[in-house]
């Protein structure tokens, strides 16, 4: 490294944001994440032994993707190299590979190739890594944000280890803004600041999780705060508040998040907690998800998990995905809300569903079934040779309009797919055939 290298790398560190100067350089420094790093797990053995093997880190901003990648890169004694794949293409890939082939051959180290935001890699770029990481020619720490069996090739994954992060805990937080604050060399120490308790967990909290939102906040107060006649530069709750304006909504559209939030919506319909429901409907529609979309699930979870306990749920739905249409939002946030509620506080039974469902598997498993004869098909001359139709007997001639004969083909004639349940409509349904059966 000649001079200039050398004041380039000091001023560039010296301006690079706190929460890339704070990251931690060992695998002990980090903070969270203690179920996939703790001494006992296999992600800290592998990393402390330099064992590491190809692994996909999958969590939300500031986390500490990227962080293990930097302390797998102080710890390893391979090669490391490091993509963006909002910025590099295959080229680049091509010419890391290159060079791992060169280093391999030459001194017999391994290269670990670090891609951050992996998924923003298409098809094929993901492919073009496969057979390198295959043959070890490279050793891939990928990084993402959205779910990796959505957004990464099966390929890929199956030849990695996927580790979950979760969003840090507020006392994880804590101790960063802590970390930020005291530490001289790499934080924030050098201006003489002091933080309050009270603020310090207002930013933990608001934080949501991300520790680069608290560390920018923390950046920001300390960059903006002029010193009081201490000579001190104090972060309290005003300053606090007026770093970080708003929180931020953890929900993507196109992300793992969508697919969370729906999931908890369905549910809490499912469950009957109209409380829930308008909250995460209160939640994708303020991030703008399709109202569309919405309608649709409160349709399907009419139909699946109310079902004919209360048969008019599915056409309170129907009509509000009808209605949304028309109308629109603001509006129709109204209209999802009767609609979703309305299921949300209905009878449940999903006996439909699993009747169609074990129906379903029948068919699959015994394709030969015939329909029985006398339900066949008499509308020709002739079908009386064949005994098509012969002997079936017309439920409207019978007292109830029912009558008491063979429906299933005699494979399965004693089989029950449906099994209605004991609630509402269902029951009514359920008690008055029952009743017609015993009175033949």
């Amino acid at each position: 490294m000649d001079l200039f290298d050398y004041a380039r790398d000091v001023n560039t560190k010296k301006e690079s944001p706190l929460a890339s100067r704070l990251r931690p350089k060992t695998l002990d420094e980090v903070v969270g994440q203690e179920h996939i790093i703790a001494k006992d797990k296999l992600l800290y053995r592998a990393i402390k032994a330099d064992k590491i093997s190809s692994v996909i880190f999958y969590g939300p901003p500031g986390t500490g993707k990227t962080t293990l990648a930097k302390v797998i890169a102080n710890t390893t004694s391979s090669k490391f190299t490091q993509l963006n794949a909002t910025v590099s293409g295959k080229k680049d890939m091509q010419d890391v590979v290159a060079k791992a082939k060169d280093e391999l051959a030459m001194t017999g180290k391994k290269t670990i190739l670090f891609i951050d935001e992996i998924h923003r890699f298409n098809k094929s770029q993901q492919d073009y890594l496969l057979p390198f990481v295959e043959d070890g020619t490279v050793i891939l720490i990928g990084a993402t944000t959205e779910n990796p069996y959505f957004e990464v090739n099966r390929a890929l994954i199956s030849r990695s280890i996927v580790f979950e992060l979760y969003p840090l805990s507020e006392e994880n937080i804590k101790t960063l803004i802590r970390r930020a604050v005291e530490d001289e060399e790499c934080g924030m120490g050098s201006y003489n600041v002091t933080i309050d308790d009270e603020s310090v967990d207002f930013l933990a909290n608001i934080a949501n999780g991300d520790a680069r939102t608290a560390l920018n906040a923390i950046e920001l107060g300390v960059l903006t705060t002029d010193p009081s006649e201490d000579g001190k530069i104090h972060i309290t709750m005003d300053v606090a508040e007026e770093c970080i304006q708003k929180r931020a909504l953890k929900y993507d559209k196109d992300g793992d998040n969508h697919y969370d939030t729906i999931s908890a919506f369905i549910k809490s319909m499912r469950g009957s907690d109209p409380d829930a429901v308008v909250y995460y409907l209160a939640k994708m529609l303020a991030a703008g998800e399709s109202i569309d979309f919405i309608a649709r699930r409160i349709m399907i979870c009419a139909a699946e998990d109310v079902g004919m306990a209360n048969p008019n749920a599915l056409v309170v739905a129907t009509s509000a995905a009808e209605a949304v249409r028309q109308i629109g939002m603001p509006e129709a946030r109204i209209i999802l809300a009767e609609a979703a509620v309305y299921v949300a506080m209905s009878p449940k039974s999903n006996a439909s569903y699993m009747a169609i469902e074990r129906a379903i598997a029948e068919v699959e498993n015994n394709v030969q079934a015939r329909v029985p004869a006398h339900l066949q098909d008499a509308h020709y001359s002739g079908h009386d040779d064949l005994g098509h139709g012969v002997g079936y007997k017309y439920a409207h001639d019978f007292p109830n309009h029912w009558v008491d004969q063979q429906y299933l083909p005699d494979e399965i004639k004693d089989k029950k797919f449906y099994e209605p349940g004991d609630l509402g409509v269902e029951k009514e349904l359920k008690d008055r055939l029952d009743k017609i059966k015993n009175e033949k």
